[in-house]
């Protein structure tokens, strides 16, 4: 059985003491991640786990649950990261506290279909399936639901912007990197946190995975799903922002996108296709 596209990312482990770090800010839920896993998901946060936007959602914190229009006149398309930073700032100059703030997040509904998808992927042999979270909100707002939802530990790192408490009371939050992709916000590029996540496993593992699977909703989850190969599975959330552009891209320019393309309108459906795959 042939391996993932990500068999071309396999490099020889740098010489002892000079392992790089990993940039922005990599959640691990243990210090050692099993290396006979035979597949690695990606899941989006944001309208892909949970069926609203967390960033759109913290504003409920907010005096009267709406943002000055001064603060909103601030936005810079590619700069949302800065326009967050803002946005929190002015919450805490509101009072807002950070178990505020938990409270909101914790009472984002999932997507339909989500919580069984996680109980299929808990249930599944624990070799079968390495679970990693992408997303461009932010450590915090991910963490408040995962633990509220008993999700926590099905996830093996959740990569996102890393965003703390101050003293003061304030969310501080932090670009997860910097890269060099036109096609995605300056502070993170989610194809090169794949490629770079997948490269890093492959070294510590000495093999690729059999495959590698990849659900998310929104334009910068295909950037990402350009990095699959044709044994790898993209499952774009139905006529959303991902589905749309592969389906142009598809048509535009053929076998440029390789991965095969499952749709889905509840996560149920990317459980019984797993199911199928994994009994392959």
């Amino acid at each position: 059985m042939g391996g993932s596209v990500f068999t071309c990312c396999y490099v020889p482990p740098p010489p002892p003491g000079e392992e790089e770090e990993p940039s922005g800010s990599e959640v691990a839920m243990a210090s050692h991640v099993s290396p006979d896993k035979r597949f690695l998901i990606f899941f989006d946060f944001d309208e892909t786990i949970v069926d609203e936007t967390s960033d759109d959602q913290v504003v409920q914190t907010a005096p009267g649950q709406h943002l000055p229009a001064w603060l909103k006149d601030t936005y810079q398309p590619g700069r949302y990261n800065q326009y967050m930073q803002r946005v929190l700032a002015y919450l805490a100059e509101q009072g807002v506290t950070e178990s505020d703030i938990r409270g909101v997040m914790e009472k984002i509904p999932a997507t339909p279909g989500m919580l069984n998808l996680f109980q299929f992927l808990r249930a599944r042999p624990a070799q079968d399936f390495e679970v990693v979270l992408v997303s461009d909100s932010n450590t915090f707002f991910i963490e408040s639901w995962l633990r509220r939802n008993g999700a926590r530990q099905l996830f093996h790192r959740v990569l996102s912007n890393p965003a703390t408490f101050s003293r003061d009371g304030r969310l501080v939050l932090r670009p997860f990197h910097a890269h060099d992709c036109p096609r995605c916000p300056e502070n993170m590029c989610k194809q090169v946190i794949v490629r770079d996540y997948v490269a890093r496993r492959a070294q510590e593992r000495g093999r690729p995975y059999q495959r590698v699977f990849y659900v998310g909703d929104g334009a910068n989850d295909f950037c990402p799903a350009l990095a699959l190969g044709p044994r790898d599975v993209a499952f774009p959330r139905r006529d959303f922002p991902m589905h749309k552009l592969i389906t142009e891209t598809h048509e535009a320019r053929p076998g440029e996108f390789k991965a095969v393309t499952v749709p889905w309108e509840s996560a149920e459906e990317v459980a019984q296709r797993l199911r199928k795959l994994v009994a392959e």
